[in-house]
């Protein structure tokens, strides 16, 4: 059975830092695009971030360009979102998600989610 479990959110004020991880099981981890969706209050998904497989091709939705950034320890079965410089509008709901093949910021073509973990900017 897959599982994806993330970790790491909070509340945090304008301009500090989380970092989130997403411990992965019951697939082959290491074979898996993973990435990050959100939903910030009363609005849809957005995707956030994507990391192939292997790691060397990772994609930031414009918003977060330069702020966060995506990692992956594949001996670990985890994946990492550092989020720096956060803003009030980076509040949401963070979801990591995986998927065998598809790899792109589609947030519909991911078959496994996880159940999301709450990230507050406010002061």
């Amino acid at each position: 059975e897959v599982q994806l479990v993330e970790s790491g959110g909070g509340l945090v004020q304008p301009g500090g830092s989380l970092r989130l991880s997403c411990a992965a099981s019951g697939f082959t981890f290491n074979n898996y695009v993973m990435s990050w969706v959100r939903q910030a209050p009363g609005k849809g998904l957005e995707w956030v971030s994507f990391i192939s497989s292997g790691g060397g091709i990772t994609n930031y939705v414009d918003s977060v360009k330069g702020r966060f950034t995506i990692s992956r320890d594949n001996a670990k079965n985890t994946v990492y979102l550092q989020m720096n410089s956060l803003k009030p509008e980076d509040t949401a709901v963070y979801y990591c998600a995986a998927d065998l093949s598809y790899i792109g910021s589609d947030w519909r073509e991911y078959d496994s989610w996880g159940q999301g973990t709450q990230v507050t900017v406010s002061s």
